[in-house]
């Protein structure tokens, strides 16, 4: 065969070596996501290609049947084809006795230049650019290729799957999607611009919201305005004036002694056509949903659908009232805004390194204000006050402190028995380690 001949046998086992090259990236790195996108679309090769990354057995050991068989022909038919040329070419150029060797090195180094350039790095980075465009391409010859070597492919695998067997190496790739991808799709959209700043925190927030529970998005306790049934007219309209809500709660007494709740566009209606006001009277008062406590976000937007209701009181397992919470709180935790509303009224900045925060702000604000990734045994305890008095195992005093992150949690005000205020102070690097907790001296 002429120098001719031999360049083609050598390129068309480059363009063989291409296609198995192509196709193991792209049959590897194509998303099934995006194929089930194009099989829902009409693009039956999609289907093919899921099947093949079911069961990628036969696939790759097809692939590297293919890769092996064409870099040792190829080694060959180049070495053969070409070392005589560059032994013409070179016999008046250099002594005789380093020709041959000469010229083998030469073929050899040109053969593999071409297969490792043509033949591998560049089909490989296209097929890894575009991996479900070119699949669908190559998955019909590669079909082809699995059905006509199924003999050898079969007794390649039966050796393979007995090693790996005797090794007790998983051969079945995990395709389940934890929550940690989910998470790490969201912060590669957001660091390549898919996702802007809002949308990014919003998806964060909705996927926090199992972990975050219901008393975070609440109005607490001592937020919370109601009506007596023996408050006067004047006490009523004080109360509406001075707190705008849409609705209060009804109570005989005290506030754990909950008969309903009033909407106060209904009481408004009643003043205006010169009705008498009965907070008792059912066509005022309705009857309120209670959400435990223990329930997370999820769980209580659940609870107000099947409830088909916007308002609930959050109650403790002594049926004690901890707080109110509404649709639109919840609704509000999914957007972020509740967040700043909080963190603004409970953690106040004294300047860059101090802040002066709520004994009622709940851990996960504390979480975002401080950037702190989490805090002890969370799960026994919801607010910064309850982090304190855990770490304390006592009812704290003015100047007990807890340091935990690099912050230093100090009360500084006690209302009653309860952390009203804390001073948190971010400690830098050249202050002496200090002890996890100090309570003050007696």
């Amino acid at each position: 065969m002429d120098l001719f001949e031999n360049l083609l046998i050598i390129f068309a086992l480059i363009g063989i070596s291409c296609f198995f090259s192509m196709s193991e990236i792209s049959f590897a790195a194509a998303r099934k996501m995006r194929l089930g996108l194009m099989e829902e679309e009409g693009d039956p090769r999609a289907a093919k290609v899921l099947q093949l990354q079911e069961q990628p057995g036969n696939f790759f050991t097809v692939v590297q049947i293919g890769l092996n068989a064409v870099a040792i022909l190829g080694g060959v038919v180049g070495e053969a084809s070409l070392t005589p040329y560059f032994q013409a070419a070179l016999m008046d150029l250099v002594p005789a006795a380093y020709v041959d060797k000469l010229s083998f090195l030469l073929s050899f180094t040109l053969v593999t230049t071409l297969f490792i350039l043509v033949a591998d790095l560049m089909p490989k980075r296209v097929a890894m650019a575009i991996p479900e465009q070119v699949a669908v391409v190559l998955v019909g010859p590669m079909m082809a290729c699995i059905t006509l070597l199924k003999p050898v492919v079969w007794f390649i695998n039966t050796l393979a799957d007995g090693i790996m067997n005797l090794l007790r190496v998983p051969t079945v790739r995990n395709d389940e999607i934890t929550s940690d991808d989910i998470y790490a799709v969201m912060n590669a959209g957001a660091e390549a611009g898919v996702l802007d700043k809002g949308e990014h925190e919003m998806m964060e927030n909705v996927f926090e919201m199992q972990s975050i529970p219901v008393t975070a998005a609440m109005t607490s306790r001592e937020g919370i305005v109601y009506f007596s049934t023996t408050d006067s007219f004047d006490e009523i309209k004080r109360k509406i004036g001075d707190e705008p809500h849409s609705k209060f709660l009804v109570c005989d007494g005290p506030l754990d002694n909950i008969k309903g709740f009033v909407d106060a566009k209904e009481l408004l209606l009643r003043l205006i056509n010169g009705e008498t006001l009965d907070l008792t009277d059912p066509k005022v008062l309705h009857s309120c949903p209670v959400i435990p406590d223990t329930l997370n976000l999820v769980e209580a937007m659940e609870f107000f659908k099947h409830q088909r209701s916007d308002f609930g009181v959050v109650m403790n397992e002594y049926a004690l009232v901890v707080g109110i919470v509404t649709s639109n709180d919840l609704q509000s935790a999914v957007m972020g805004t509740w967040a700043l509303h909080d963190v603004e009224e409970q953690i106040v900045a004294r300047d860059s390194h101090s802040w002066l925060v709520d004994g009622v702000t709940p851990i996960t604000d504390a979480m975002r204000a401080f950037d702190i990734t989490a805090f002890p045994e969370s799960e026994n305890y919801e607010t910064v006050a309850g982090f304190v008095m855990y770490k304390l195992r006592k009812i704290p005093k003015r100047t007990d402190f807890v340091m935990h992150a690099g912050y230093k949690f100090e009360v500084v005000d006690i209302d009653a028995f309860r952390v009203d205020q804390l001073l948190v102070t971010k400690l830098d690097g050249s202050e002496k380690p200090q002890p996890l907790l100090a309570p003050a001296a007696e």
